[in-house]
């Protein structure tokens, strides 16, 4: 399986291929935007016969700082949809994918911990997510052949600060965007390797307890769909990423609601992926 992670090793980035537990690092690699129209057989190529220790660097999330704000998709899983009718019963089911954004400062590592934000917020949740970046852009992508312009597959985590996306007009993007409140990673593993993006389970767990868990071919609006609609009359460019959506079991939605607090351990998992491992501090 072609994997690819970002890290940093004596404070200098670099880009490697994961092979068997190691980093095989690419020569002269130091983003993974320079290799997102690299084939497999590039990338195997140019992986250094020379492997460094996982435990040796600090793994980064696969594009540690994005160009653009990260794009979303809000209330893609049908069960998810349908625990929002709970507060909101005039919801109906979108015939378009729900679409917003997070800014690039949100971004952590895969192990990176996550700040509480306090002074902020006491509802901090959850929300597990496949996420795809763009290897080759373009605008008014069909459907059919939506899937091209995807480089590869990561694992994210939109944690999202409740009371935040109230109090600012009713808006998402205050309480989607605190700082270092989306881990990313541990690896980006080629669009060839994972196949059907809609076959992937999806799972998060607090503290060892699962609180979601689903697969992706429960998504209302699958990848292909996302990535045609948000690129309609809207240019996708190399290295943008799109969070795709998360399963029911956030905690907001929860009776009584259940939010992160310093202390807790968020896992995000994705089959044929990885896992993410996050201290809320």
């Amino acid at each position: 399986m072609t994997q690819l992670a970002s890290y940093r090793l004596d404070g200098r980035p670099g880009v490697a291929l994961v092979d068997d537990g190691t980093l095989r690092p690419l020569a002269g690699v130091a983003s993974m935007l320079d290799v997102l129209d690299w084939s497999p057989n590039q990338l195997i190529a140019a992986a250094s016969p020379e492997v460094v220790k996982m435990t040796d660097v600090e793994l980064a999330a696969p594009v540690p700082a994005p160009a653009r704000n990260i794009y979303c998709i809000g209330w893609n899983y049908l069960a998810h949809f349908e625990e929002g009718r709970h507060s909101r019963p005039e919801l109906e089911l979108p015939k378009r994918p729900t679409i917003f954004s997070k800014a690039p400062g949100s971004v952590a590592g895969p192990y990176d911990d996550i700040p509480a934000h306090p002074h902020l917020t006491g509802q901090l949740d959850w929300e597990v997510e496949v996420a795809i970046v763009i290897g080759t852009g373009g605008t008014d992508i069909a459907q059919d052949t939506a899937l091209r312009h995807v480089f590869g597959y990561t694992v994210a985590n939109d944690v999202t600060a409740r009371n935040l996306q109230a109090e600012y007009g009713g808006q998402w993007l205050k309480g989607k965007s605190l700082d270092r409140t989306c881990p990313m990673g541990p690896v980006l593993v080629t669009a060839d390797e994972v196949g059907d993006p809609q076959s992937l389970d999806i799972s998060c767990r607090v503290n060892g307890r699962t609180v979601q868990s689903g697969n992706t071919r429960q998504m209302i609006f699958p990848i292909a769909r996302v990535i045609a609609e948000l690129s309609t009359g809207l240019t996708l460019l190399p290295g943008d990423i799109v969070l795709t959506g998360t399963p029911e079991g956030v905690g907001h939605q929860r009776r009584p609601p259940e939010y992160l607090h310093p202390g807790d351990v968020l896992e995000s998992e994705v089959s044929r992926i990885g896992t993410l491992r996050n201290a809320i501090v």
